[in-house]
């Protein structure tokens, strides 16, 4: 973590070139001692990359960013605030923190957050931005999330995991078991520290094969916004019953629309064709909850101007 990137100067040139060709300032060079032009381009990549997706940090002053693809990693901060109002308690352990964006959403809903991250300059890097962003409750450790579980031995109300999805090989992969860590080998330890984990996925990872592999699976969220998947969430817990419930969510400029299900309720009806194709939002569609859909779509009588909204809606 180069401190001279904080200074007031250095901050200012990188507002002012959120716009620019990133090749001519290349070519340019740095105009400061002590920061490199490649430095000056990753700050200014990822702070573009941040407007949209993370506003919070973007209008604060004096963030300091990782490289651009800890950014496109990250949750957003509209995918955080959901995962954040689904689980509350006294204390939260991410074993996997990354850039730290869904620990600042968690710091709103538990009274103790601590942030894992085994990369030691990014766990710095953290811990900075909370200071500027004025959040106080969450305690950085830069090490591996599992091995801090096993020699603190505390016991926490949740445990976040959101594992990558590159292999050591820097390989995309699509298992759970493939992933690091490899959550469904530790899933016994990690149940040894809590009574509930809250674990995120890439949409592009199957969720029957997460099901087979994984174990206690309660509730099954499936976040997409603006018609698009972004995020799958797997809520697991010690007392989990045989069912698991299925809960979809598209949000849109327009309107939440949200839509739960479980299997057991997905038996399909069929009528002769009418006028009119009803396509489920991205999340429904992910979640496989096709017949249930039609079984709503019945019940709810559309006339030609409705399009689908779901057995009820969350409003922001």
């Amino acid at each position: 973590m180069n401190t001279h990137i904080l200074h007031k100067e250095v901050q200012d040139f990188i507002t002012r070139n959120l716009t620019t060709d990133i090749s001519k300032l290349l070519f340019k060079g740095s105009p400061f001692d002590g920061i490199s032009i490649q430095e000056l381009v990753i700050q200014i990549e990822a702070k573009k990359k941040s407007q949209q997706k993370l506003p919070s940090w973007f209008a604060t002053s004096n963030i300091y960013y990782p490289h651009k693809l800890n950014i496109e990693q990250t949750s957003s901060e509209i995918t955080a605030n959901y995962k954040a109002h689904l689980i509350a308690g006294n204390s939260l352990i991410d074993i996997t923190g990354g850039f730290g964006v869904d620990c600042m959403a968690f710091a709103q809903q538990f009274k103790e957050v601590t942030h894992c991250e085994i990369n030691q300059e990014l766990s710095a890097i953290v811990a900075h931005n909370y200071r500027q962003l004025k959040i106080s409750n969450i305690t950085c450790i830069a090490t591996d999330g599992i091995e801090y579980l096993q020699q603190s031995k505390q016991q926490y109300h949740w445990i976040y995991i959101d594992p990558s999805r590159r292999n050591d090989s820097k390989q995309k992969v699509f298992l759970l078991a493939d992933c690091l860590p490899n959550v469904p080998l530790h899933l016994e330890t990690l149940f040894k520290y809590t009574n509930a984990i809250l674990i995120k996925t890439s949409p592009i990872l199957d969720i029957s094969s997460a099901l087979h592999e994984l174990k206690l699976v309660t509730d099954i969220h499936i976040i997409a916004v603006q018609n698009e998947v972004k995020e799958v969430l797997y809520i697991l817990k010690k007392d989990s019953r045989n069912t698991v419930n299925f809960k979809t969510i598209n949000i849109s400029k327009q309107g939440n629309q949200v839509f739960d299900f479980t299997f057991t309720e997905a038996t399909a009806s069929y009528a002769f064709p009418l006028h009119y194709l009803y396509e489920p939002n991205a999340a429904i569609l992910k979640a496989g909850a096709f017949a249930e859909v039609s079984i709503q779509l019945q019940i709810a009588k559309l006339h030609k101007h409705s399009h689908l909204y779901t057995s009820k809606e969350l409003i922001d």
